[in-house]
């Protein structure tokens, strides 16, 4: 449950005047997480995360440099493998035109007599040539035997690569995830006004999952793409710079499809997963206010809502796909036609007696490995961007402003009996419009204290400022004589207790919900709670009794039901103060006098606040505050208020006297009929 639950719509209006100030004024980054400043920034943050695991990386790189420089020896060796086979059967077709046993160096002489040059240079060009020599298979055999164990070896490698850099992400996405969950609970409730519940979620689970997948994908391919590419280039160099040239020329097409579409990509994938946050956003809101929805005959309307974000969703992932998914194809294109010159001008200096034909087979083999981590690299850019987007949503949320900490030297808190004091006490959420100036009063222990007022009055936001889940504009709010912005948020609220308008409930047991409130409470105090709340009564007509696992939804119990049981959560907490914010409004009206029969018995020694709209529920009280616009303009016993005929006399009066008006316009309805 957001913290805008728990808002009025006045206050709710409030927020939204101040975020629309702050958006005129330019000022909007102080209140809205900061955006990363670019990928680069974004990217180098990313790989940041994985400072921790730098030695096991350091490790990684070394296997796959290893398992690289094992790979791009092998088509070196698998070449000698060509020239063995091709020089063993030349020297067997030449046999034909020289005795056996003929030496390569009057060969050569002899064809250049005949002016048989290109087949002269051919020869020139073989390492060991004799006539009728024939294929050396007992070489062959070796040369084939050690490529194969070359390979072996390279692909172990490459799976022990694979397997610590997996291990790698797992624990780094793990300690991500820590992080943004520590982060949501260090946020004050204030961010949460302003962050969709669906938006949130989006960038938990679908940010991070996309981060997840982004670096399992990507980072051992590019660890051994980069290594293979540098390693190809001396192995190239070695053969051929002439060849070697040739293939480089590829490298300023390939950067120019970076640098015009890798932005574009990025740009794109950032608006795509911003949209996948709002579709959430629209989801999550559609499914909660299902009944809502249903009720108001608005299933249309929010179809077209959710078809009109779906649609803008399918244009932002197609764009971000297209663009992506050109990058690859590009990069093969461009490995293509460096193959077909590499292939070309090979032949030619073949011919030439330039190199040899093996050589020339590596370098084509050694083409292909060039330009195939470079089209992988270009694959995986896609696969980055999209990773980038969403780590700047991420780290949005992680740069987000968090409430002040807790001093360090914090006082003890004392134990009282729960004394509240308000001295001077001013709050707004927005400076502009502000809602509590100057509000002073005393409770004693033991006293109820009633709070009504109409609509944005500021009753809730009163008891916010009790809890401390907003900080003070000024004044200071008291509790047993200590400033309750000295103490720690968890010694201010363990000594207090809140039943909300909309009851909570997690997915669980019913004895789990109601333990939810003191992990130490025994089954009997539970049982004890649950008896004075009247949950006892209805908790044995189910199956399971305390032990009945409610839903998500709790749509197993009833929501007065619900209510009942965050009543008895809160009593089984023991606090020194309570606060019931409407906290019987989900309740029958008989079950509602049985459940102020028990309140007031548990209230004793207690301090208590209770928020009421139905008056007839607070004429008990032992002091009832009269807000508006923030301010107290009445307080005192129900009949010191009604004598006085002032705010609290009009409340009274019109909601009695509009129940009165009912009830009588019904009686004459039925006497008509």
């Amino acid at each position: 449950m957001t913290a805008t639950e728990n808002l009025t719509e006045d206050e709710r209006r409030d927020l939204e005047l101040a975020e629309q100030a702050r958006q005129n004024s330019g000022d909007w980054d102080s209140v809205k997480p900061g955006k990363a400043a670019n990928f680069g920034q974004s990217f180098g943050r990313l790989i940041g995360l994985l400072k921790p695991h730098a030695l096991a990386f350091v490790f990684v790189s070394v296997l796959g440099a290893l398992g690289v420089v094992l790979a791009v020896i092998a088509p070196k060796i698998l070449g000698e493998a060509t020239n063995l086979i091709f020089e063993g059967v030349a020297s067997t077709a030449l046999a034909e035109q020289f005795p056996a046993g003929t030496s390569q160096e009057v060969v050569v002489d002899a064809l250049r007599g005949a002016g048989q040059t290109d087949l002269a240079n051919m020869i020139a060009a073989m390492s060991d040539f004799t006539v009728g020599a024939g294929v050396d298979f007992e070489a062959l055999r070796v040369v084939i035997v050690a490529v194969l164990a070359i390979y072996v070896v390279s692909s172990f490698l490459s799976w022990i690569q694979g397997y610590v850099i997996n291990v790698i992400m797992v624990r780094t996405m793990w300690r991500l995830r820590e992080s943004v969950e520590t982060k949501i609970n260090r946020l004050p409730l204030s961010y949460f006004d302003k962050v969709q519940r669906g938006e949130l979620i989006s960038r938990v689970t679908n940010d991070i999952d996309n981060i997840t997948q982004t670096m399992q994908q990507s980072l051992s391919g590019v660890v051994t793409s980069v290594l293979t590419v540098v390693g190809v280039l001396i192995m190239m160099f070695s053969i051929s710079w002439q060849l070697a040239l040739v293939a480089l020329v590829s490298l300023p097409f390939m950067a120019v499809i970076f640098g015009v579409i890798g932005p574009r990509s990025q740009k794109a994938f950032n608006t795509q997963w911003q949209k996948v946050g709002r579709l959430n956003a629209r989801v999550e809101e559609s499914f909660s206010g299902h009944a809502l929805v249903k009720v108001f005959g608005r299933e249309v309307d929010s179809r077209e809502k959710f078809q009109v974000e779906n649609e803008e969703l399918y244009e932002a992932a197609f764009k971000a796909q297209f663009l992506s998914g050109v990058i690859m194809p590009g990069m093969m294109f461009i490995g293509n036609l460096t193959y077909v010159g590499i292939a070309v001008l090979g032949g030619l200096m073949v011919a030439s007696g330039q190199l040899r034909l093996g050589d020339v087979q590596a370098f084509i083999q050694y083409s292909q490995q060039f330009t195939q981590p470079l089209s992988q690299l270009g694959g995986m850019a896609a696969v980055i961007q999209s990773g980038t987007a969403s780590a700047e949503r991420v780290f949005e949320l992680l740069d987000a402003d968090e409430q002040e900490p807790d001093a360090l030297d914090a006082p003890a808190a004392v134990d009282g009996q729960g004394v509240i004091e308000f001295e001077n006490v001013s709050f707004s959420y927005a400076p502009e419009h502000p809602l509590i100036t100057d509000l002073s009063f005393r409770v004693e222990p033991g006293q109820t204290v009633a709070i009504v007022g109409p609509t944005g009055a500021g009753k809730t936001t009163l008891v916010n400022l009790i809890m401390r889940f907003y900080e003070l504009d000024g004044g200071r709010i008291l509790l047993d004589g200590q400033d309750i912005a000295e103490l720690t948020r968890d010694d201010v609220r363990s000594r207090t207790g809140m039943v909300l308008q909309d009851p909570w409930l997690f997915a669980g047991t019913i004895r789990e919900n109601i333990r939810y409130g003191r992990e130490s409470a025994t089954d009997q105090e539970i049982v004890d709670a649950a008896t004075a709340t009247r949950v006892d009564r209805f908790v044995h007509s189910l199956p399971d009794g305390y032990d009945t696992v409610l839903d998500e939804e709790a749509s197993n119990v009833s929501a007065g039901e619900k209510q009942l049981i965050t009543i008895a959560r809160a009593f089984v907490a023991q606090p020194s103060v309570l606060i019931l914010d409407e906290a019987t409004s989900s309740v029958d009206t008989r079950t509602e006098l049985l459940l102020q029969h028990a309140m007031a018995a548990l209230r004793e020694g207690r301090t208590s606040f209770v928020i009421a709209h139905r008056l007839s529920t607070i004429r008990d009280a032992d002091l009832i505050l009269v807000m508006e616009h923030g301010d107290i303009v009445e307080k005192g016993t129900h009949e010191e208020l009604i004598a006085a005929e002032g705010a609290y006399w009009r409340l009274y009066r019109a909601q009695f006297e509009h129940a009165a008006t009912d009830e009588l316009a019904e009686e004459t309805a039925q006497t008509e009929a």
